[in-house]
């Protein structure tokens, strides 16, 4: 990736839009090479899709609970994960070092579907306890990692020293 790649990353998350045209507006990169270079990145697996993105609290699924989960299991983690991503509502899950095995974030319609949530979890035979936590208010939940970040620090940081 070049300075060019990263200034339209940015400018995708900033303005939650891949349209060449609001990019071209934004960095002054011509449409022709805004069309190149997303091909690009997308055969790159940089730009991983072009959905759109739903406000989960109006679709009904308004409950965010977080749920550590501690295993006892033989054989790799890889060989345990799909059990825990065949749970209905995980929507993230994350193996981590600790005392915690799994962390999963699942978005659910009410807090009467955490139970089922948790008893999906415990009946599993390798789950020996979980703990959850129920979000109150989310202070930011962004897909858009880049928007985080100033442009300056992410050349800084993304660029290769030519």
């Amino acid at each position: 990736m070049d300075e060019r790649d990263i200034r339209l990353l940015k400018a995708i998350s900033d303005l939650e839009t891949g349209s060449p045209e609001r990019l071209h507006e934004e960095t002054d990169i011509p449409v022709s090479t805004i069309h190149y270079r997303l091909n690009n990145l997308r055969e790159a697996g940089v730009i991983k899709n072009d959905l759109y993105d739903v406000d989960l609290e109006k679709v009904g699924l308004g409950v965010t609970v977080l749920v550590e989960i501690l295993t006892d299991y033989s054989g790799s983690h890889h060989d345990f994960k799909e059990k825990i991503l065949d749970v209905e509502g995980v929507t993230q899950a994350y193996f981590t070092m600790g005392e915690t095995d799994f962390i999963v974030v699942a978005h659910l319609s009410g807090s009467e579907k955490v139970e089922r949530l948790i008893t999906d979890f415990e009946t599993l035979e390798e789950v020996e306890r979980t703990n959850s936590t129920f979000v109150v208010s989310t202070l930011r939940d962004s897909a858009r990692v880049l928007q985080n970040y100033e442009l300056e620090t992410l050349l800084d940081e993304l660029l290769e020293d030519e």
